[in-house]
């Protein structure tokens, strides 16, 4: 079955940046400063967007989640 992808659909990326920019406290800092770290350390690092809104790291399985309750 094909799936219906629209062009207005967002990146993982954009998702996270948006997260991160309407958090207004220390969570958004926080994260912030968690999907440095794990930029920093391995550039080939995959973001994705799961479970309606968590920031998740991959490589090889999931590496770590940026939930921000």
């Amino acid at each position: 079955m094909a799936q219906n992808v629209s062009p207005t659909d967002k990146s993982p990326s954009q998702l996270i940046d948006e997260r991160i920019n309407e958090l207004a406290d220390w969570r958004g800092e926080m994260l912030s400063r968690l999907r440095a770290v794990v930029r920093e350390a391995d550039p080939a690092i995959v973001e994705e967007w799961k479970w309606r809104g968590v920031p998740c790291w991959y490589k090889d399985g999931l590496i770590c989640t940026g939930e921000t309750y």
